[in-house]
């Protein structure tokens, strides 16, 4: 056994789904089901082997669908930004972009390809109901005096940080959870901490950080032939096309973001980062990105007002889209589709300087909703298959998915979850101010009840979490 005053891992209570609740997809009253845990504090390791495996956050509440029993299954979508090509409505959403900066010329009518959510209010009630109730029982448990500590130094630590922050990550009315853009809300424009904020400027930076962003930026929108021509050689392996073919290719992502304004330009867009409130512990390994892996806000400044706030997790493997929410005065300019665009274009970035992180994955895709189907559109794209979890191109899986609202993706019949639960008794538990493997601990409980829960959360988390994570009991 190990005493937890070297605690370094992800912290979870389990929570087996013991009935069903409304659907804000279907509007079912009792058609939704999933389980859930909650998360103290979790690693960026953990938490992208959970989401493989159909595992997803809304804020530290980390569920997943009971795919076969829910009434509109959510499967796991992954899109490749490497190979990622904009499509004629993502491309006239840019443009639109482009014009407006430039111009201030104001597009009238919908977008073609626009993603036109459910309400938020309706997509997430049933969740937040759950939510409330494992937060009301997570409140009730206590995890020790270390732990406690330990909390109380992360909240300090996190005060510090979000002295710096203008939004806060946990709104209410933000779309939790989704990966998608939510229905349009009033962005808050609560004064930052301090006397005499001035919200006409954005938040405090580093200089280093400012430096580093004007070098990037201004390395991206270099207009010489070569310059473009050595970027687009870094994005595209050079046996794919001969030199006759590169003429022909149609604009780079990148290019067409971060094409060039006139000095006269009529607005400004300005694109900041910063970490925000989550359960993942900052992670900055030598070999990550520069900004490192967690959690963090995307803020959208037009004019020195901020506009949109979107919410990514940075992990070892991808870049995960949580939630976004945008001014309803800015619709017009289909900010939904934009910052998806643009969060594809900086998992591009991240890639160059960390080779392994070069997935985009954008929450969960619904094919039995309509209005949720438009994820599909990012291409290319795979779905992940909810038996063995392994990835599989969304082209080889919409036929299926028209014949059934649940399938399995995975051809082979013979194929299994390879990374299962197979040894249960090496589940990580945290039990009285020490860790221990399972094994151990039911010896000292010898209360057989707990074995099923376990056993469950065992097989959902797969192996190598398991004996990662520390399951709590009390």
């Amino acid at each position: 056994m190990a005493s937890c005053t070297a605690l370094s891992s992800s912290i979870v209570e389990y929570f087996q789904g013991d009935g069903f609740y409304r659907c804000g997809y279907c509007k079912n009253e009792s058609g939704s089901r999933s389980n859930g845990m909650w998360a103290h504090s979790m690693t960026v390791q953990d938490y992208q082997d959970l989401i493989d495996r159909g595992w997803r956050r809304s804020g530290k509440y980390v569920y997943k669908p009971v795919m076969n029993e829910t009434c509109c299954p959510q499967y796991t979508i992954r899109c490749r930004p490497l190979q990622f090509q904009p499509s004629k409505s993502h491309k006239k959403v840019l443009k639109k972009m482009l014009k407006f900066l430039a111009k201030g010329e104001i597009s009238k009518g919908n977008c073609e390809g626009e993603p036109m959510e459910p309400l938020m209010e309706d997509t997430i009630a049933g969740d937040v109901a759950l939510i409330n109730k494992l937060d009301v029982q997570c409140g009730l448990t206590k995890l020790g005096d270390n732990l406690k500590e330990r909390e109380e130094k992360k909240g300090k630590s996190a005060k510090k940080a979000e002295s710096c922050e203008l939004i806060q990550s946990q709104d209410k009315r933000a779309k939790l959870g989704s990966g998608e853009p939510a229905q349009s809300v009033a962005v808050p424009t609560a004064p930052k901490p301090g006397k005499g904020a001035d919200l006409s400027k954005p938040p405090c930076r580093k200089a280093k950080e400012i430096r580093k962003e004007r070098k990037r930026l201004k390395l991206m929108q270099q207009n010489t032939a070569g310059e473009r021509e050595g970027l687009q050689a870094q994005r595209e392996p050079p046996s794919l096309f001969s030199p006759e073919a590169k003429s022909n290719q149609p604009k780079a992502l990148e290019d067409l973001i971060f094409e060039s304004l006139p000095e006269n330009a009529s607005h400004k867009l300005e694109f900041t980062r910063f970490l925000c409130s989550s359960p993942l512990e900052p992670e900055t390994p030598p070999n990550g990105p520069d900004c490192g892996y967690g959690s963090f806000h995307q803020q959208y400044w037009l004019d020195g007002r901020i506009v949109a706030v979107g919410v990514i997790d940075i992990l070892p493997y991808c870049v995960s889209s949580v939630y976004l929410y945008y001014d309803p005065e800015y619709s017009f300019l289909s900010l939904g589709v934009y910052s998806a665009l643009r969060e594809i274009a900086f998992t591009k970035q991240l890639h160059e300087q960390t080779p392994q992180l070069s997935y985009y994955y954008m929450g969960f895709y619904i094919h039995s909703c309509p209005k949720m189907k438009y994820k599909g559109h990012y291409r290319p794209s795979d779905l992940l298959c909810p038996e063995t979890y392994v990835w599989v191109p969304i082209e080889q899986c919409l036929p299926a998915l028209e014949n059934s609202k649940y399938c399995r993706f995975n051809q082979d019949p013979k194929a299994v979850d390879e990374g299962r639960s197979q040894e249960p008794d090496r589940v990580q538990v945290f039990y009285r101010k020490a860790i221990m493997p399972y094994g151990v601990y039911k010896k000292q409980r010898r209360d057989a009840s707990e074995e099923a829960d376990v056993l469950q959360y065992a097989s959902l988390v797969g192996q190598a979490c398991a004996e990662r994570m520390l399951l709590f009991r009390s």
